[in-house]
C-alpha cells in the first residue's frame, strides 16, 4: 500500500467511483487521508458529490475549486501541492480520464518521482464503446501515460454494465484484463464490484484479487 495513489482511465470507466471507495477504506483503517479531484475535464462526476460522506468519515478532499457549480474552469486547487509535503497521510488522486486530462498530474510528477512512494492505476471497463477491445484499452493506457508524464503500475478490471450487472458480466472480462496487464508489463491488482456482487465473484477470482464497492448514487 503505497503513500500516493493515483486512479485513471477512460470516461466512464468508474475511476472516480473506485477513488472514493479506496479512500474510505483506507480511512476505514485507521490512516490519515486526503482524496484530490484532478479531473479537469469531465464537469458531471466529480468526488465532491461525496464531501458530506468524506467529511463524516474523517477524510479530506481537495477539489476543483469550481466543481458543482455552472463555471468549469481547468484551475488546479493549490491546496494540492500540499499533499506532496505532508507525508503523514495518505493520498487519492482522481485524475482525468483521457490524455487531456492527465496533463493536470504533470506538474506533481516530480514531486511523486522523488517520493518514490505511488501507485499509479488505470481502470478499465471493457464494456465501455471505447475500451470494448485489449487493443482499445491498451492505445488509452498510453495515451494518458504519454500525457501524464509517469507509467501506470497497476491496473484495476471495474468492467461493469451498471446496475444490470451480474457476476457472470465480470467474470467474462478477467482474461481481458490479464491480458491487458501482460502487454504492459503491469499487475492486475484487483477486480472491483458493487457489494451485492461481491461473494460471487470473489469465490473465483479469490478475496484478496476482489474489491467491494458501495456504488455512490451521483457516481455511477
Amino acid at each position: 500500500m503505497k503513500r500516493v495513489t493515483v486512479f485513471s482511465g477512460h470516461y466512464g470507466s468508474g475511476k472516480t467511483n473506485i477513488a472514493v471507495n479506496y479512500a474510505l477504506d483506507l480511512g476505514s483503517m485507521g490512516h490519515k487521508v486526503s482524496i484530490a479531484d484532478l479531473d479537469i475535464v469531465n464537469p458531471y462526476f466529480r468526488t465532491k458529490d461525496s464531501e458530506e460522506l468524506f467529511r463524516q468519515n474523517g477524510v479530506e478532499l481537495i477539489s476543483l475549486p469550481f466543481a458543482n457549480t455552472s463555471v468549469d474552469l481547468p484551475s488546479l486547487p493549490s491546496a494540492a501541492y500540499g499533499l506532496f509535503e505532508r507525508r503523514d497521510r495518505k493520498v487519492v488522486i482522481d485524475l482525468g480520464g483521457d490524455d487531456r486530462g492527465a496533463l493536470a498530474l504533470g506538474r506533481f510528477v516530480p514531486y511523486i518521482r522523488e517520493e518514490n512512494d505511488y501507485e499509479m492505476i488505470f481502470v478499465v471497463n471493457f464494456y465501455r464503446p471505447l475500451t470494448t477491445t485489449v487493443e482499445d484499452a491498451y492505445e488509452v493506457f498510453k495515451e494518458i501515460e504519454y500525457a501524464s508524464k509517469i507509467k501506470f503500475t497497476k491496473i484495476v478490471n471495474n468492467s461493469n454494465l451498471g446496475t444490470e450487472t451480474t457476476s457472470d458480466d465480470v467474470l467474462k472480462t478477467d482474461a481481458l484484463a490479464k491480458k491487458l496487464a501482460e502487454m504492459t508489463d503491469t499487475e492486475l491488482l484487483f477486480t472491483s464490484v458493487e457489494d451485492s456482487l461481491f461473494e460471487g465473484v470473489s469465490k473465483v477470482l479469490g478475496r484478496d484479487k476482489t474489491f467491494s464497492m458501495k456504488l455512490q448514487e451521483k457516481l455511477f
